[in-house]
Protein backbone atom coordinates (compact mmCIF):
# COMPACT_ATOMS: atom_id res chain seq x y z
CA UNK A 1 0.00 0.00 0.00
CA UNK A 2 1.66 3.27 -1.12
CA UNK A 3 1.62 5.91 1.55
CA UNK A 4 -0.17 9.01 0.50
CA UNK A 5 0.66 12.59 2.56
CA UNK A 6 -2.55 14.56 2.37
CA UNK A 7 -2.51 17.70 0.29
CA UNK A 8 -3.29 19.83 3.25
CA UNK A 9 -0.38 18.97 5.18
CA UNK A 10 1.49 18.84 2.09
CA UNK A 11 0.91 22.41 1.44
CA UNK A 12 1.33 23.10 5.48
CA UNK A 13 4.68 21.64 5.04
CA UNK A 14 5.83 23.39 2.18
CA UNK A 15 4.77 26.94 3.64
CA UNK A 16 6.37 26.04 6.81
CA UNK A 17 9.87 25.58 4.75
CA UNK A 18 9.22 28.95 2.76
CA UNK A 19 8.83 31.00 6.08
CA UNK A 20 11.66 29.40 7.03
CA UNK A 21 14.07 30.04 4.76
CA UNK A 22 12.47 33.90 4.83
CA UNK A 23 13.41 34.08 8.33
CA UNK A 24 9.61 35.16 8.70
CA UNK A 25 9.44 32.35 11.80
CA UNK A 26 12.04 33.61 14.04
CA UNK A 27 10.61 35.37 17.23
CA UNK A 28 13.34 38.24 17.31
CA UNK A 29 14.58 39.43 14.26
CA UNK A 30 16.94 42.40 15.08
CA UNK A 31 19.22 43.72 12.59
CA UNK A 32 22.20 45.18 14.68
CA UNK A 33 25.17 46.91 14.38
CA UNK A 34 28.39 44.54 13.64
CA UNK A 35 31.37 44.70 15.65
CA UNK A 36 33.33 46.07 13.02
CA UNK A 37 30.80 48.67 11.94
CA UNK A 38 31.12 50.11 15.56
CA UNK A 39 34.63 50.29 15.77
CA UNK A 40 34.69 51.74 12.79
CA UNK A 41 32.26 54.57 13.92
CA UNK A 42 34.77 55.33 17.04
CA UNK A 43 37.54 55.62 14.83
CA UNK A 44 36.37 57.76 12.83
CA UNK A 45 34.65 60.16 15.48
CA UNK A 46 37.75 59.71 16.85
CA UNK A 47 39.66 60.87 13.76
CA UNK A 48 37.60 63.91 13.60
CA UNK A 49 37.73 64.94 17.41
CA UNK A 50 41.38 65.09 16.80
CA UNK A 51 41.22 67.60 13.75
CA UNK A 52 39.38 69.76 15.68
CA UNK A 53 41.35 69.16 18.73
CA UNK A 54 38.67 68.44 21.02
CA UNK A 55 39.49 65.57 23.85
CA UNK A 56 35.83 63.80 24.30
CA UNK A 57 34.29 60.56 25.12
CA UNK A 58 32.88 58.31 22.75
CA UNK A 59 30.35 55.26 22.39
CA UNK A 60 28.46 53.52 20.31
CA UNK A 61 25.66 50.92 21.34
CA UNK A 62 24.04 48.20 19.35
CA UNK A 63 19.98 48.20 18.42
CA UNK A 64 19.37 46.87 22.04
CA UNK A 65 20.98 49.83 23.60
CA UNK A 66 24.07 47.50 24.92
CA UNK A 67 27.50 49.25 24.72
CA UNK A 68 29.27 47.66 21.48
CA UNK A 69 32.41 50.16 21.43
CA UNK A 70 33.88 52.87 23.43
CA UNK A 71 37.10 54.69 23.29
CA UNK A 72 37.93 57.48 25.89
CA UNK A 73 40.85 60.17 24.10
CA UNK A 74 43.44 60.67 26.96
CA UNK A 75 42.64 63.81 28.94
CA UNK A 76 38.78 64.16 28.27
CA UNK A 77 36.73 64.51 31.02
CA UNK A 78 35.86 61.33 33.27
CA UNK A 79 32.78 62.93 33.98
CA UNK A 80 31.57 62.92 29.87
CA UNK A 81 32.18 59.01 30.15
CA UNK A 82 28.40 58.15 31.39
CA UNK A 83 27.36 61.10 29.31
CA UNK A 84 28.58 59.70 25.86
CA UNK A 85 27.03 56.26 26.65
CA UNK A 86 23.65 57.59 28.08
CA UNK A 87 23.93 59.99 24.32
CA UNK A 88 23.89 56.85 22.63
CA UNK A 89 21.37 54.91 24.46
CA UNK A 90 18.96 58.24 24.78
CA UNK A 91 19.42 58.31 20.79
CA UNK A 92 18.75 54.51 20.52
CA UNK A 93 15.35 54.48 22.80
CA UNK A 94 13.71 57.30 20.50
CA UNK A 95 15.79 56.75 17.31
CA UNK A 96 16.29 60.12 17.51
CA UNK A 97 19.04 62.94 17.54
CA UNK A 98 19.41 63.87 21.02
CA UNK A 99 19.22 67.61 20.28
CA UNK A 100 15.75 67.14 18.14
CA UNK A 101 14.79 65.23 21.30
CA UNK A 102 16.02 68.07 23.50
CA UNK A 103 13.33 70.51 21.82
CA UNK A 104 10.89 68.15 22.99
CA UNK A 105 12.02 68.22 26.91
CA UNK A 106 11.68 71.82 27.65
CA UNK A 107 9.43 73.30 30.14
CA UNK A 108 5.85 73.45 28.21
CA UNK A 109 7.14 70.74 25.79
CA UNK A 110 5.01 67.28 24.74
CA UNK A 111 7.50 64.74 26.80
CA UNK A 112 9.01 67.69 29.26
CA UNK A 113 10.89 65.79 32.16
CA UNK A 114 11.40 62.58 30.01
CA UNK A 115 15.10 62.93 30.67
CA UNK A 116 14.36 61.72 34.53
CA UNK A 117 12.98 58.51 33.20
CA UNK A 118 15.22 54.79 31.86
CA UNK A 119 18.11 55.60 35.01
CA UNK A 120 18.58 59.36 33.15
CA UNK A 121 18.73 60.17 29.63
CA UNK A 122 20.30 62.87 28.09
CA UNK A 123 18.47 65.44 25.66
CA UNK A 124 20.67 68.04 24.49
CA UNK A 125 23.00 67.29 21.26
CA UNK A 126 25.64 65.13 20.60
CA UNK A 127 23.80 61.78 20.51
CA UNK A 128 23.10 60.02 16.84
CA UNK A 129 21.26 57.24 15.17
CA UNK A 130 23.33 54.73 13.09
CA UNK A 131 21.67 53.71 9.74
CA UNK A 132 23.06 50.85 7.77
CA UNK A 133 22.64 51.29 3.98
CA UNK A 134 18.67 50.37 4.20
CA UNK A 135 18.14 53.09 6.20
CA UNK A 136 17.98 50.68 8.95
CA UNK A 137 18.81 51.96 12.51
CA UNK A 138 21.25 49.33 13.82
CA UNK A 139 22.57 51.44 16.76
CA UNK A 140 23.73 54.87 18.03
CA UNK A 141 26.84 56.92 18.75
CA UNK A 142 27.08 59.13 22.01
CA UNK A 143 29.82 61.58 21.99
CA UNK A 144 30.80 63.68 25.47
CA UNK A 145 33.67 66.17 26.22
CA UNK A 146 33.35 69.36 23.54
CA UNK A 147 30.71 71.76 23.29
CA UNK A 148 27.13 70.21 22.63
CA UNK A 149 28.14 71.42 18.83
CA UNK A 150 31.32 69.77 18.46
CA UNK A 151 29.67 66.78 20.19
CA UNK A 152 27.03 66.80 17.65
CA UNK A 153 29.30 67.33 14.73
CA UNK A 154 31.75 64.20 15.57
CA UNK A 155 28.95 61.91 16.58
CA UNK A 156 27.36 62.83 12.93
CA UNK A 157 30.64 61.77 11.40
CA UNK A 158 30.54 58.54 13.39
CA UNK A 159 27.04 57.55 12.46
CA UNK A 160 28.12 58.03 8.82
CA UNK A 161 31.23 56.15 8.63
CA UNK A 162 29.58 52.83 8.38
CA UNK A 163 28.21 53.79 5.20
CA UNK A 164 31.62 54.44 3.34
Amino acid sequence: MKNKIPLSKSITFLVLLILLSTGAVLGQSVTDIPHEDALKAVLAAKKKAEQMDVLVNIAVVDAGANLKAFVRMDGSYLGSIDVAIKKAKTSRYFDINTGDLGKLTQPGGIIYNIELSNDGLVTFPGGVPIKNEAGKIIGAIGVSGGTIEQDHDIATVGAMAILD
